[in-house]
């Protein structure tokens, strides 16, 4: 049976939850890096919390696409960073190197996640393979998808967002979120960690029964070959 993978980015590193097609069994990994991640690991459908395919002077049109989807849940999605900023190594550079690529600076969000975005785009552009099993996904894409096409009313963060985004979660895993929260302390994964990669795992399940809907141009590729597309 077709081996699922689910990945969020956490503090520690990468939260990560597997399952097989039909099944409720999940195994959890928590994993310091991209490499750990994929290295000796079975190979899988794979829904990642992660830019994948960067533009080149502006927004990327699957990120357009994603918040006009998510409609009050829209701003959750933020603009991913042009290819060139991949090269800085400070704040400062990072905005530099972006205004003078799209007109505008970096957000400080966009600037902690370099560091994950990097590994994971080395990773796919060496290994054809792998780049064509591991998708793009967005959490709030996955959960409005996973909820009838219908975006979450409340933020992640606050307790009324947890209690709807836990509430599918439950339906098809239950237990789960539960147990990752018992195995690992909340300064390596958040509450909303846990989910997320639930969510993302819901999404790859999607993807192996060809049930799962890409957001932006189905053809869009950036200059590395990598698709522009978010699964959900």
């Amino acid at each position: 049976m077709t081996l699922l993978r689910g990945v969020d980015g956490c503090r520690a590193g990468w939260l990560c939850v597997e399952t097989r097609q039909g099944e409720e069994q999940v195994q959890v990994r928590l994993c310091r890096s991209a490499a750990e991640l994929f290295e000796g690991a079975e190979p899988a459908v794979t829904a990642i919390d992660m830019p994948i395919g960067l533009g080149e002077n502006g927004p990327r049109p699957c990120d357009q696409a994603a918040r006009r989807f998510l409609r009050q849940r829209g701003s959750s999605v933020f603009p991913a960073p042009v290819r060139a900023v991949l090269a800085a190594t400070t704040y400062a550079q990072a905005c530099e190197l972006s205004l003078a690529a799209q007109g505008r600076k970096l957000s400080k969000q966009s600037y902690f996640l370099l560091p994950k975005i990097r590994e994971l785009d080395g990773l796919l552009r060496a290994d054809p393979l792998l780049a064509a099993a591991v998708m793009e996904a967005h959490p709030e894409v996955c959960f409005a998808r996973w909820n009838g096409d219908t975006p979450m009313l409340h933020a992640k963060k606050t307790a009324a967002g947890r209690t709807e985004r836990l509430a599918l979660v439950e339906g098809r895993f239950p237990d789960i979120a539960s147990s990752v929260r018992a195995r690992f302390l909340k300064r390596e994964v958040a509450d909303d960690d846990i989910l997320d990669a639930l969510a993302t795992l819901h999404t790859a399940s999607r993807l192996a029964d060809g049930a799962a809907v890409a957001f932006g141009d189905a053809d869009s590729r950036d200059s590395a070959g990598l698709p522009m597309r978010i699964w959900g």
